[in-house]
């Protein structure tokens, strides 16, 4: 095998891995917490494991899966999870509190929303309050929620200010309405700007599958493969236009070639800017991947 072969042999993995958060509890899933955190598990001693991102909780209800933590016999690790604030700057202290109180979790991160032009200041709370890894909780990384709301300029303008302070951005991409699913130029417009700011990022919401569909509501949603390679496309020095034509692609075979394709360094560069996004089903994308040939049966 030649070293190009063998790099892209290690490709799929590099792709993949970790970039399916498991957000079985947000809708339009809804899972019960007494069904959504065993399935967790269950992922995490399955062969896909190496897929699976952090259990995402809402601030709301750390107190709940505490609860149900508490009445476990002991015998797991550590939940690694990721709240989610939809309060903002406010909610983050309480949050991160009441995740570090718990020695049954372990704190991956915290998504906070914030309002548009706020983005500097829901940062600024995530850098006061979130763990640094110094002491005994280890490292939790930080991403605020940019508001669509505020239009590209606003969008542009709060990822400044989380390049400025380091600080990564989360944007949505779906949810239960038509009007939730950004356009192939809005969400081509959020990557551009993301990615010459060198500022990582995750989605949320609408990344069910892996290529661009019209659901059977008739919305048109982004498939996450789709999402990788209009990433890459931007890596490797593309336009704004040149990712919104990769977003609208609908070929699902094309784009899986394209994907295995990459090597395994290229695909690192890929998801050292787009890091992972929230899925309500961790099975639906990765057999969406194993149909397309991305990943063995």
């Amino acid at each position: 095998m030649s070293t190009a072969d063998a790099a892209r042999g290690g490709a799929g993995d590099a792709l993949y891995r970790s970039l399916f958060d498991d957000a079985a509890l947000f809708p339009p899933g809804n899972a019960p917490m007494g069904e959504a955190l065993p399935a967790h598990r269950r992922y995490l001693d399955s062969s896909r494991a190496a897929y699976v991102g952090p259990f995402l909780v809402s601030d709301a209800r750390v107190a709940e899966l505490r609860a149900v933590l508490s009445r476990e016999d002991g015998r797991h690790p550590p939940l690694e999870v990721v709240v989610t604030v939809p309060g903002g700057a406010d909610g983050v202290a309480p949050a991160v509190g009441a995740v570090l109180a718990d020695p049954a979790l372990r704190l991956r991160g915290v998504e906070a929303a914030a309002p548009p032009g706020a983005a500097a200041g829901v940062a600024a709370a995530l850098a006061a309050h979130l763990p640094d890894g110094s002491g005994e909780a280890g490292p939790a990384d930080g991403y605020v929620e940019v508001s669509r709301q505020g239009g590209p300029e606003g969008v542009r303008a709060d990822l400044e200010a989380l390049a400025a302070a380091g600080r990564s951005a989360k944007f949505r991409t779906g949810g239960l309405t038509a009007r939730a699913h950004p356009a192939e130029d809005e969400l081509a417009g959020f990557l551009y700007a993301a990615v010459g700011l060198g500022v990582p990022f995750k989605c949320t919401a609408g990344l069910h599958h892996a290529v661009r569909h019209t659901t059977a509501e008739g919305f048109e949603q982004h498939g996450f493969l789709n999402v990788l390679l209009a990433t890459d496309t931007l890596v490797r020095g593309g336009t704004a236009a040149d990712a919104a034509g990769v977003l609208a692609d609908r070929d699902g075979k094309s784009l899986a070639s394209r994907a295995a394709g990459l090597t395994a360094g290229e695909a690192a560069a890929v998801r050292a800017g787009f890091r992972s996004f929230g899925t309500c089903s961790i099975i639906e994308p990765l057999e969406d991947l194993v149909v397309l040939g991305a990943l063995g049966p």
